[in-house]
């Protein structure tokens, strides 16, 4: 199973790709997508929707994993601009026929490092520790993206495990 995390981004978009097998998680690939800052937004949006496109295509995921949007009164205009980012994301998995899966960035910050308000740098450290990749230079776009997938694996890893009939 490969799982693809995406953390978006109107200036960047990070990606991961994970595969799972033998209850191991391997590194499939990890970056950005900078779509120029000049560009219109209908073009940047396109850039995105386009290269996560092709990345479907060449890596084939199960499942496509996205940080669930948050507003804070402080930064409306981020939101709804990640909001964009996020909208061509979901649209790559849908032309492609993949499943979404969100999760709040607090939940995905506290089961990586146990603390729901963790650093980037924190989270960065603690996704190169579980693939074995102690001191990778990732993007913090690509990290997040990474331990979003990271954290969708280990979830979806403990739903099979629940009996039948348990509802989480």
């Amino acid at each position: 199973m490969i799982i693809m995390g995406v953390d978006p981004g109107l200036n960047a978009t990070g990606y991961g790709l994970l595969e799972i097998g033998s209850g191991r998680l391997r590194l499939v690939a990890a970056g950005d997508i900078r779509p120029p800052r000049h560009e219109p937004l209908e073009e940047r949006l396109g850039i995105i929707r386009d290269a996560l496109s092709d990345l479907i295509v060449r890596h084939h995921p199960d499942t496509v994993v996205l940080e669930k949007l948050f507003t804070h009164h402080a930064h409306v205009t981020t939101a709804a601009l990640m909001g964009h980012a996020r909208g061509a994301a979901c649209l790559a998995a849908r032309d492609h026929g993949l499943p979404l899966a969100e999760y709040p960035p607090t939940q995905v910050k506290k089961s990586l490092t146990g603390r729901g308000h963790a650093t980037k740098d924190q989270v960065a450290r603690m996704v190169g520790q579980r693939l074995g990749v102690p001191g990778a230079d990732w993007s913090a776009d690509a990290s997040d993206a990474l331990a979003l997938a990271i954290v969708h694996a280990h979830t979806a890893s403990q739903n099979r495990r629940l009996p039948v009939g348990v509802v989480r």
